[in-house]
């Protein structure tokens, strides 16, 4: 089983100093013992007053949400200002369902992003019903990299989604012939499926029966949440990998709960039990290249997120790095998040990695309350909480 295979914490080169602050404390993160045992030993044998730094490649996000019109303006620097490169989600209102669409939003993402950043969004189109063959042309033709998969109304702006996967046979198949990649939302819609079941269940009815259908096309399930996923991940053949997000890394479905209901820490897929944490968690950081990363900052004005129906969505763009960090020195394999977070992801899109380089550095950083979200304000993964790693600036 995969989860035994990976929940042993590999000896890091790195020294560690110091722990988490404000996450075990507060219930929400339950690391397994021979994590825990292996973070005291390694803090015990650094020294106190050394600064710990860790430099990587200049990583890429490989899901991100971004939104439009000024939202976008006040969220792209944040991701612009740690990575190279960012897969745009294309779930907006209306969806970019076609290829001027989406060259007419990447110039929108442009013109947000703050000079000499070097950042450059990778752009995907929603797949639907009626996409075809000649679509799926076009988009390549243009640089478009992927379609995305939302099953209909699985999370936020997919009513436009796929309702029947055989009408998207022909795309589908065209995809596979031109290097196109698909991107999944693996979850499945049905009421009567219960919520905390329908990733488990995506696999098994949706997309097992696709990847037999279309054994070549190259399948990124997108932020997994299961233990269920990863295994199944972990043991399908080379074209299919998967990216993990900081909150499934970091949270259990407790801190939805934690003194209260915590709508800042409600995502779609939503957070499991403590077993599938831990198994997500140890895939991350397994050393597996079939794993990379993809935060799925997802913001939203506060406004939206408290209230009678809240809204879906984690925003952790401004210190994802700093989470990931974070969750990679508690399962005691620093060394392995450069390829988590720079190397994986091009590689299986078939990109060159980046040349430049990301220092983080071990020292306490409080994440602030909120950002500025437009007219409005969007509230940080662990605001208000220390971080004991943050970006070197």
């Amino acid at each position: 089983m995969l989860r035994s295979m990976l929940l042993q914490p590999s000896a890091s080169r790195f020294r560690l100093a110091g722990g988490l602050q404000g996450v075990e404390a507060a219930g929400w993160l339950r690391p397994a013992a021979s994590s825990r045992r292996h973070v005291a030993a390694t803090a015990a044998a650094a020294t106190a007053t050394q600064e710990q730094k860790l430099t990587i490649t200049t990583p890429d996000d490989w899901h991100l949400h971004v939104r439009d019109g000024d939202n976008m303006r006040s969220v792209v620097p944040h991701t612009a200002a740690h990575f190279a490169r960012a897969i745009i989600m294309p779930n907006l209102v209306p969806p970019v369902t076609n290829t001027q669409l989406a060259l007419d939003y990447r110039a929108r993402i442009m013109a947000a992003t703050p000079q000499g950043s070097g950042f450059s969004p990778l752009m995907t189109l929603y797949l639907t019903d009626n996409t075809s063959p000649a679509d799926v042309a076009a988009a390549k033709a243009a640089g478009i990299v992927a379609y995305k998969l939302y099953p209909a109304g699985a999370t936020t702006n997919s009513d436009s989604g796929v309702t029947d996967m055989q009408r998207c046979l022909p795309a589908l198949r065209a995809m596979a012939e031109a290097g196109l990649l698909l991107l999944v939302h693996g979850e499945v819609t049905d009421a009567e499926v219960d919520m905390f079941d329908r990733e488990a269940v995506f696999i098994q009815t949706k997309l097992k029966p696709l990847l037999d259908q279309v054994p070549a096309l190259k399948v990124v399930m997108e932020h997994i949440t299961t233990a269920d996923a990863a295994e199944f991940v972990a043991s399908a053949p080379a074209n299919v990998a998967a990216t993990i997000t900081p909150q499934h890394m970091l949270l259990n479905r407790n801190a939805l709960f934690a003194k209260g209901l915590r709508p800042h820490n409600y995502c779609l897929p939503i957070l499991k039990r403590e077993r599938h944490r831990e198994a997500v968690a140890a895939a991350a950081t397994s050393g597996s290249a079939k794993f990379f990363l993809g935060t799925d900052s997802a913001p939203h004005a506060v406004g939206a997120k408290e209230a009678p129906c809240g809204c879906a969505g984690v925003f952790s763009a401004p210190i994802a790095m700093a989470l990931y960090a974070t969750a990679f020195e508690q399962a005691g394999a620093l060394d392995k998040l450069e390829a988590f977070a720079s190397f994986n992801g091009p590689d299986f899109y078939g990109l060159p990695r980046n040349s430049g380089s990301l220092t983080l550095v071990k020292q306490d950083f409080v994440v602030p309350a909120g950002y500025s979200f437009g007219a409005s304000t969007v509230v940080p993964m662990w605001a208000g909480e220390t971080l004991s790693w943050q970006v070197q600036q």
